[in-house]
């Protein structure tokens, strides 16, 4: 009986250990296809305006950290004096529908209103700059 444990307990230990090996080699190939398949970017930029700002840094700056902490977003300004704030996003990866909910829903969703959002250029020097 000893014996016949022995023997189990060699081929799951096998098995495992095979299992596992082609397991790696197969998520190698699948990586090597992925990054064959990376849609590229789709880089938008729009002015918003926003209703509730009553300061610069618990408002202003909460909706600007909000914003950078989306997937998608690379570039977030928000200013109070303006009451308004300058987006740069992934179209493939977010869209303006999720950028008003993420600043409407700050702060528990009964403050801030997203009034407009318009398209803006993207000037070429400032990628340089940032």
């Amino acid at each position: 009986m000893k014996l016949h444990i022995k023997y189990l307990s060699v081929a799951v230990f096998l098995l495992f250990f095979v299992s596992c090996d082609s397991f790696k080699k197969s998520g190698k190939d699948t990586e090597e296809n992925v990054k064959t398949h990376v849609i590229a970017e789709n880089i938008q930029e729009v002015k918003i305006d926003i209703k509730g700002m009553t300061c610069e840094i618990g408002c202003a700056r909460l909706i600007q950290s909000k914003l950078y902490k989306a997937d998608g977003i690379s570039y977030a300004k928000v200013s109070f004096e303006d009451s308004s704030g300058v987006v740069r996003y992934d179209q493939n990866r977010i869209d303006r529908e999720k950028i008003k909910g993420i600043i409407e829903k700050t702060a528990g969703g009964e403050i801030y209103t997203v009034t407009s959002i318009e398209e803006i250029s993207i000037d070429s020097s400032d990628d340089e700059t940032q």
